[in-house]
Order: C-alpha cells, then sequence, then structure tokens
C-alpha cells in the first residue's frame, strides 16, 4: 500500500462540505489497523471543531466492535467519505463484522497507508487522517437526558469516544 496522488491536501478551515450533513447523512468509514490487519466500520456519528487550540475530529466506537482492538493499538485512524456512488460500501461496512468477512475484498476498496500511517481509502472523496489526543469511556451518570440512554443504549454497551487531532485533510482531485 503506498499512497496514490489522486488527493490534495488542504487546511481543515476549508473543509467544502457541511459537517452535519457529512457525518450524519452521507456517514463515514472510521478505519484503523495497520497494513497486514485494518478494519473500517461505518459511523453517522462524530463532530468536528476546535479543542486545545487544535483541528479535531472525534468519533465513537463501541467495544464489542472488531475494529475496537485496532483503534486501541494503533497511535492514528481515519476518516474517510465517499461520493454516493459508494453508499452501498457504507452499507456493507455498518452491516457486517471485520471477525467475519474481509470487508476489503468484499468492498473492493484500496487501502492507503497515508503519511501519519493511518489506513484510508484511494476510492474516498474527502480522508481525515487523525492522531488520538483523548480517549473516553461514555458513562450512564455523565447523561443529562435519560432518553438518550434509553434509546441508544437499552443494554448499557456505551461507545468510547475518541478525539483525534487532524493530522492532514485530503481531498479528492477533479
Amino acid at each position: 500500500m503506498t499512497q496514490l496522488p489522486r488527493f490534495r491536501a488542504i487546511d481543515p478551515e476549508q473543509l467544502p462540505d457541511n459537517p452535519f450533513r457529512l457525518i450524519g447523512k452521507e456517514w463515514m468509514l472510521i478505519t484503523a489497523g495497520t497494513s497486514e490487519k485494518l478494519n473500517m466500520m461505518t459511523a453517522s456519528w462524530g463532530g468536528m471543531g476546535i479543542l486545545w487550540g487544535r483541528p479535531v475530529a472525534f468519533c465513537f466506537v463501541r467495544p464489542q466492535r472488531y475494529t475496537f482492538p485496532l483503534i486501541e493499538g494503533s497511535s492514528v485512524y481515519s476518516l474517510t467519505f465517499f461520493d454516493a456512488a459508494h453508499r452501498d460500501v457504507l452499507d456493507f461496512c455498518g452491516s457486517y463484522s471485520g471477525r467475519d468477512v474481509d470487508k476489503v475484498a468484499a468492498t473492493g476498496l484500496t487501502p492507503v497507508v497515508g503519511s501519519t500511517g493511518a489506513i484510508y481509502f484511494d476510492e474516498a472523496r474527502l480522508v481525515i487522517e487523525c492522531r488520538k489526543l483523548y480517549t473516553q469511556d461514555l458513562q450512564e451518570n455523565g447523561f443529562v437526558d435519560p432518553q438518550v440512554v434509553d434509546r441508544n443504549y437499552p443494554t448499557r454497551d456505551f461507545h468510547r469516544m475518541y478525539v483525534g487531532e487532524v493530522v492532514r485533510m485530503l481531498v479528492r482531485e477533479g
């Protein structure tokens, strides 16, 4: 896996998309691991902003997900976004576990090792390479609205939040 010259780096302030639509409606793949062992999972929860004077992106992963030990074992991860033609890839990666299927082979995506060591995909239209800054398990006593817990965590299987510094943001050329 090598970096292919299909992308150009942009400053996070030049993000051409609305992050609410980008994450909540178009979805993203959270990818972690190495070129030898990686996994990606579809996510529609997360955000972007400024924290501790740095551009950050944050995402959430449940401990039972196959991606969890991979993101735990790495200092970097990526968030990748695709055009509508790849919605089936996002559907697939959100419906199947990497424990049971090789998602790269099944989707036909082309992994690329970024300059940070984070893995992303050549087919993406937007790539955010992140370096972990902070992790925190969501806890029931932190929720002010109990309906959020009842609706999203009926078995109390809370996510771990990952806050990552945006080290590099890439947009597809052409």
